[in-house]
């Protein structure tokens, strides 16, 4: 009984998401191409490589982030009060002393770096200026936030996630359309608008979590064990988000100083559309992560080993369903979306989709190690893997290798991870090597086998059109839908997925009688 309320809530979650990271995609992938095309090329490259300057700095904050929600997801299945009182005055004064820090060594370092190390034109360099400066003032923002963001998805609270982010996106794209009318300089106005709407959200969040939920309520303590425990966890983990980063933003850093700008401008666009695509699978994380955490916490570990199978094989689901079409009709896609597709675009856009599939099956098995909070091992090995993709990509670069090899890097190593956390929480969780290779690994390549046979001919067969570009897309989507319910799915899941199908119709009915 409780785990069908559990399974209820992950369901009516991701649907909350859903419905929030449609609208968020749509304005997204919309402002993208208005901000391209208001910036031009150059100064969206220099916009997107300048905030990856400040995303490096970052790598702390994403560390404790997963320490604060672990640590009140823990709590929270356990039931301590108290204890989640402590968590959430302690990480909040956390991260107010980790924001003056980076602040101090983005404003050195970062300012050092960006004016004499990066490829920029000289005459954008004020403007450049301008746009890390914001950026940093916008990240203290955010990390500020962490803790009031962690609360409300340890708690589960999805809808109030929802439409605060709608909010967001929201303001984002009225601060877009400002743009088409403003005539100062908008690669320094665009940042510094977007500032004020961090500053905005922020203070609603505060708002919403300070009234609802009873330990967002800010006092000082002083618990020497439990600020060590936190910062062991956040230290350790450290590796992990660092490696992450300078394979994301280091690799963008590579790209600008081997290639120039333009190639961050086709980078920065790729990077839209994985993140448009991907956010299905983010939400559906989002939703899941908890119940992974608080049964770890509750010993279940039947129902946490069900969750890990599960989620992975239908976050890969989510990816395959938006990705095929993207995949096969790349340029058609970039051509109607952007007018202008800067040069290594396709390329781009195809390998950090497939890399992002790749990552889809390892979400579980990170929440899961995360959960332990016996994370040093795991994090040195993997996390140290991960950060092999920096230096073998600047190698690469450096003998005049083409930019889409950072990428390729990054897939090749993506799947040496995936082989390491599977060892690695095997010992940790006894998680089964051979059932996840059967059941998620060998069934998601199947089904990615079959979905695309169709599609991949008629590609072939036809000549390239708009006719071809809808009819690709819709039998790409049928033929995925296909796959995964009658090869990736087990009889139950079918059986679900078939009753809910029958009683979404029978509604449907019932409002057209009406």
């Amino acid at each position: 009984m409780v785990q069908a309320e559990n399974n209820k809530r992950i369901a009516k979650n991701t649907l909350l998401l859903y419905f929030r990271m449609l609208l968020t995609m749509v304005i997204s992938l919309f402002t993208s191409r208005i901000i391209l095309n208001t910036l031009g090329v150059v100064d969206y490259g220099i916009y997107n490589v300048v905030g990856g300057v400040v995303t490096m700095f970052t790598l702390v904050s994403g560390s404790l982030s997963a320490s604060v929600t672990r640590f009140l997801t823990f709590e929270l299945g356990k039931g301590n009060m108290t204890q989640l009182k402590k968590i959430f005055s302690t990480s909040v004064q956390i991260h107010i002393f980790l924001a003056i820090i980076i602040v101090l060594l983005a404003e050195t370092v970062g300012l050092w770096f960006l004016n004499h190390k990066m490829n920029i034109p000289s005459e954008r360099l004020p403007a450049a200026n301008w746009v890390l400066h914001c950026s940093i003032l916008t990240f203290v923002t955010n990390i500020i936030s962490v803790p009031y963001n962690a609360s409300i998805i340890a708690h589960e609270r999805m809808k109030a996630f929802a439409y605060i982010s709608i909010l967001e996106v929201t303001l984002k794209l009225i601060v877009v359309l400002l743009l088409l009318v403003l005539l100062i300089d908008k690669l320094i106005i665009y940042p510094i608008m977007l500032l004020f709407v961090s500053i905005t959200v922020r203070l609603i969040y505060g708002i919403y979590c300070k009234r609802t939920f009873e330990e967002c309520t800010v006092s000082f303590t002083y618990d020497k064990h439990l600020i060590k425990d936190m910062t062991s966890f956040a230290g350790w983990n450290f590796i992990g988000v660092s490696s992450a980063t300078l394979r994301d933003q280091g690799g963008d850093i590579l790209l600008n100083l081997f290639h120039g700008p333009v190639v961050n401008a086709a980078r920065g666009v790729s990077d839209q559309v994985n993140t448009a695509i991907n956010s299905f699978v983010y939400n559906f994380m989002t939703a899941l992560n908890p119940q992974i955490t608080k049964s770890y916490a509750a010993n279940d570990q039947d129902y946490m080993m069900t969750l890990i199978y599960q989620g992975a094989r239908f976050s890969f689901y989510l990816l395959l369903l938006l990705s095929l079409p993207v995949l096969i009709e790349t340029e058609q896609i970039l051509t109607i979306w952007l007018k202008t597709v800067p040069d290594h675009t396709i390329n781009f856009v195809r390998l950090i989709l497939l890399f992002a599939m790749s990552e889809s099956l390892s979400g579980t098995l990170v929440t899961a190690m995360l959960a332990t909070g016996k994370i040093r091992n795991y994090q040195i090995i993997v996390g140290g893997l991960q950060m092999m993709n920096f230096p073998v990509s600047y190698i690469l670069l450096k003998q005049g290798m083409f930019p889409e090899i950072t990428l390729i890097v990054a897939l090749f190593f993506s799947v040496v991870c995936l082989s390491a956390r599977l060892l690695l929480l095997k010992g940790m969780i006894g998680i089964s090597i051979k059932y996840y290779l059967k059941k998620v690994l060998l069934n998601v390549i199947v089904v990615a086998l079959f979905a695309m046979i169709i599609p991949i001919l008629l590609q072939h067969a036809m000549p390239t059109s708009i006719l071809r570009f809808f009819i690709i897309v819709i039998v790409s989507l049928f033929c995925t839908l296909i796959a995964i319910v009658f090869i990736g799915c087990s009889r139950e899941e079918r059986n679900f997925i078939f009753s809910k199908m029958k009683l979404l119709k029978s509604k449907i009915k019932q409002l057209i009688i009406k």
